[in-house]
């Protein structure tokens, strides 16, 4: 048996990535053990709970591999940092002790957090993580691979290809060129948070129409034919400051920035639909430059980028790929599965077979529960549950639920990896209630209202609501719901701007159908993730629809939850109605509320 450990870490979303003689046996991320958001520390909790999936510990392991070259990367920074002096030395005061510190050692440090190891640390660069979290974990035999995301060492896109088990890499966008700073920056100039706010980013879109495209791309962006673009950085002040960006860029859009938490305006929903607009042209363009110059039929795609499901439905629709596989864990955390696919493959120098769908099972790859714990936790927090162990039962049960009109939280088997619930760690509701998506927003997420809910449908069943003839088992495709399900508007309607759209009843799954008629789309299939599947057709079985909404379990600034206790904690402090852990099925009617849940509540000020 050869055991490869794969780790990202010290930058954000740190994580842990287990390879066994190949097989993928255990992915997570700190944040979710630590409940710290973006947990950026050393993954001690996820290592552990990779190791103990397999039964292993760190002595046992054959090969450890980084997801990236931190020496580069400190080249890097030290270059830039030269370039903008003496600007900048702010940002350089801040940034340097925690690199003198540890960034500087990872090897010892990784000993250090690795007690027992005593074998070889390789290093990967990021976007080589990147394209091997695509191509080796994907169902295909060969492919192109795009990679896209902020910066890693020095590139910020990549284009290669895969083959068998080699994946090379042929062309680059490098630093300060970035798609993925780019947009960060208008999320940061649109009043939301980098590296968690670029989804709301993207959910705004639709609201909006790009009026700021043309005025991006005479000021602020060359963009070639081929995809390729250079940013103009006068504009921005990430290489040397402490924000996105400059006071240049503001007289250009006419303002400073949106602060945070203030009430949105179509300004914000403009500028929003136009970067989104941008960064769908800059995916077209790639592809199609990728796909001229490698002749592939496969893509593989990777990078935060890459969970821009919006963009990445139009390139499955309107580009020359047959067939494209997107890494569920597609960010940063992803690189740590691809640090440990390239020490199987790469550096041990092992072949690869292709599996369909592909050989990340469904992205279950964090630790379970199981019911026997779930039990002493409901018994030592004085919960009222009913155990109902027929799994049949419990979907009818949990289908009359949701039929009702209710929220249901819903925790069971093993935890996903990436940031997507897939069904396993899920808040679950009826897709045909009009007041569905407000309700979760406001009183159970505790976000903004604006924000679009994804459908979960029976994969047997997705052409009969979306305009999508592939699976998408990991909700990053994002597709139009079918036209006869669609709900024709009034005159009246068809005036609202803005906010206003979200009023609009727009078909026959509301709760999922965007103000533009789009759903990002999870296809379940039975074999992957029999439980979820069996109890949406149990809804279907009573309703006669497919289809169920699905967010993930959390609230807003908290990871998704991840044992029974997190579960417990986010259904007493929310206003959801019930609560699946494994085999339990708990009622809000039933519980004693829990001291501290109203002020809980009162801390998010939403309208």
């Amino acid at each position: 048996m050869t055991a490869v450990l794969g780790i990202s870490a010290w930058y954000h979303d740190s994580a842990a990535a287990l390879v066994v003689d190949g097989c993928i046996v255990a992915a997570c991320q700190e944040e979710r053990f630590t409940r710290v958001k973006h947990d950026a520390r050393f993954p001690t909790l996820a290592i552990e709970a990779c190791l103990a999936e397999a039964g292993l510990s760190a002595a046992d392991l054959d090969l450890v591999v980084f997801y990236e070259k931190p020496l580069l990367k400190f080249e890097r920074l030290l270059e830039t940092y030269l370039a903008f002096a003496p600007l900048g030395f702010r940002s350089f005061l801040q940034a340097m002790p925690q690199w003198l510190r540890t960034k500087l050692f990872i090897p010892q440090e990784i000993r250090s957090g690795l007690v027992g190891y005593k074998g070889p640390i390789h290093f990967a660069t990021h976007h080589e993580s990147h394209a091997a979290s695509a191509f080796l974990a994907s169902p295909f035999e060969e492919a192109a691979i795009v990679t896209l995301d902020g910066v890693g060492e020095w590139s910020t896109t990549t284009w290669g290809t895969g083959l068998g088990a080699e994946v090379s890499l042929r062309q680059e966008i490098r630093f300060p060129h970035s798609l993925g700073l780019l947009y960060s920056a208008l999320t940061y100039y649109t009043g939301f948070r980098v590296n968690s706010g670029e989804y709301k980013v993207m959910g705004l879109a639709p609201y909006g129409e790009p009026r700021y495209l043309d005025l991006l791309l005479e000021h602020v962006i060359d963009l070639r034919e081929d995809g390729s673009f250079w940013l103009d950085q006068s504009y921005f002040n990430y290489c040397q400051g402490l924000t996105m960006t400059s006071p240049r860029f503001h007289d250009l859009l006419g303002g400073p920035p949106r602060p945070p938490e203030s009430a949105l305006t179509q300004k914000e929903m403009d500028l929003a639909a136009s970067v989104q607009a941008l960064a769908e042209e800059i995916m077209l363009r790639i592809a199609r430059h990728v796909h001229a110059e490698t002749g592939q039929a496969n893509l593989c795609l990777a990078g935060g980028v890459a969970l821009n499901c919006v963009g990445n439905g139009r390139v499955l629709r309107e580009g020359p790929f047959e067939r494209i596989w997107i890494q569920p864990a597609a960010g940063d955390a992803g690189g740590a599965l691809g640090a440990a696919l390239l020490g199987w493959h790469k550096m041990l120098g092992n072949g690869r077979t292709s599996v369909e769908p592909d050989s990340q099972t469904g992205s279950y790859l964090g630790p379970a529960a199981g019911d026997q714990a779930v039990a002493s936790f409901v018994a030592a927090a004085g919960a009222v549950a009913t155990c109902i162990p027929d799994e049949d039962e419990l979907a009818r049960r949990v289908a009359e639920l949701l039929d009702e009109g209710k929220v249901v939280g819903h925790m069971y088997g093993r935890m996903e990896f990436g940031p997507r619930a897939l069904g396993h760690r899920s808040i679950l509701g009826d897709p045909r209630n009009t007041a569905m998506q407000r309700t979760m927003n406001l009183k159970i997420k505790y976000r903004e209202s604006f924000r679009p809910f994804a459908p979960s449908c029976l994969e047997e069943r997705i052409g009969d609501y979306f305009e999508l003839d592939v699976p998408s088992p990991y909700m990053l495709l994002v597709a139009d719901v079918q036209a006869e399900r669609r709900q024709a508007m009034t005159a009246e309607e068809c005036s609202f701007f803005g906010i206003e759209k979200l009023n609009v009843v727009r078909s026959d799954i509301p709760a999922v159908t965007h103000v533009d008629y789009s759903a990002r789309v999870q296809s379940v299939h039975h074999e992957t993730s029999p439980r979820y599947h069996r109890l949406i057709k149990a809804f279907e079985d009573r309703t006669g629809c497919g289809v169920v909404v699905n967010t993930s379990f959390n609230v807003r600034g908290e990871p998704i939850v991840c044992t029974p206790e997190d579960a417990w904690q986010c259904f007493m402090f929310t206003e959801m109605d019930a609560l699946v852990l494994e085999n339990h099925l708990l009622l809000k009617e039933d519980q004693t509320p829990l001291p501290g849940a109203e002020a809980y509540k009162s801390q998010f000020k939403l309208d």
